[in-house]
């Protein structure tokens, strides 16, 4: 098979496609084939915007077709393929024209828009129910259920779980607390740490120094960790103790905290089945606070 050289990255992802595509063409069937040829030989541009559907119009294929493919040659899904890709995309492209290529991609047709998002949205999390490790799973919920306190850190974009998932805690009866600073200001929440009590960490990429310190705080005063992360699960792996893997995209075209959230929400639905008294009486208390918060006779507000 000859593979051509089309494409604008700098080598990486895509060299590493294209090795894997001649490593194991003779293993592909005649459709996985003609996928394959087609990722190696698009502009990374066209592969990074893609959903599986246009994929599979593109190569003359199927949307089933292009997950099968990507799958035989180890991607969990197409959004591990672009994460790879945007390794190289995103260091040789500033990010004002990335997302002019992004505007380009999608042009002004609200249809368009419309399926772009919830076609990634899906592939999002399809790959993160994929990837699902029900072992890791075990052991973050007896981390969560355990702990005196739990501290959710998130900054930037990962701010939207770690406080969904503080806020929601509260309200089944269990003590918790969002953390989003950074730099000096982190010490302070550190300082509150101690034994018995649990962090859990939303970060899938970005290397940031503070969770090196988050983590070690938490080992040095015996409280335990979960990271859900996507980049980020090798090199945390063996200093945490569970990894629940939260896949992310490079196109930005949905939210970062996005498979983060619905992570939260497994753990929080887990919580709440193994003391439901609590959780139910909390919910009733819930309830009656926001109906003296109230106006007489107004209802607003009792479901937010």
């Amino acid at each position: 098979m000859e593979i051509s050289k089309a494409g604008s990255a700098a080598p990486g992802g895509l060299t590493r496609l294209r090795a894997t595509v001649r490593d194991l063409w003779d293993e592909l069937s005649a459709s996985e084939r003609t996928v394959a040829q087609y990722l190696v030989s698009a502009p990374v541009e066209q592969v990074m915007f893609a959903s599986t559907q246009e994929l599979g119009t593109a190569s003359g294929t199927s949307n089933a077709t292009v997950v099968r493919a990507l799958q035989r040659l180890g991607y969990a899904g197409l959004p591990a393929l672009k994460r790879e890709l945007a390794a190289d995309f995103t260091a040789a492209q500033a990010p004002d024209v990335r997302l002019a290529q992004r505007i380009a991609h999608v042009g002004k047709d609200l249809d368009k828009i419309w399926n772009d998002v919830f076609d990634e949205t899906q592939e999002r999390i399809d790959q993160c129910r994929r990837l699902a490790d029900a072992k890791a799973l075990e052991r973050a919920v007896t981390v969560l259920a355990e702990a005196r306190e739990v501290f959710c850190y998130g900054v930037a974009a990962c701010e939207l779980a770690a406080r969904h998932l503080a806020r929601s805690l509260g309200r089944i009866g269990r003590r918790a607390r969002f953390v989003g600073a950074t730099g000096f200001a982190l010490a302070d929440p550190l300082l509150a740490l101690g034994q018995g009590d649990a962090v859990v960490i939303f970060q899938p990429g970005r290397p940031l120094s503070e969770l090196t310190v988050v983590v070690e705080r938490a080992r040095s005063v015996g409280a335990r960790v979960v990271f859900v992360t996507d980049e980020l699960s090798e090199a945390y792996g063996d200093r945490v103790d569970s990894v629940l893997l939260a896949p992310y995209t490079p196109t930005g075209t949905t939210n970062e905290s996005l498979t983060g959230l619905v992570i939260a929400d497994v753990l929080l639905l887990a919580l709440t089945t193994l003391d439901e008294t609590s959780a139910v009486e909390h919910a009733h208390q819930l309830d009656a606070l926001r109906g003296q918060l109230l106006n007489p006779g107004d209802q607003r507000g009792r479901r937010a």
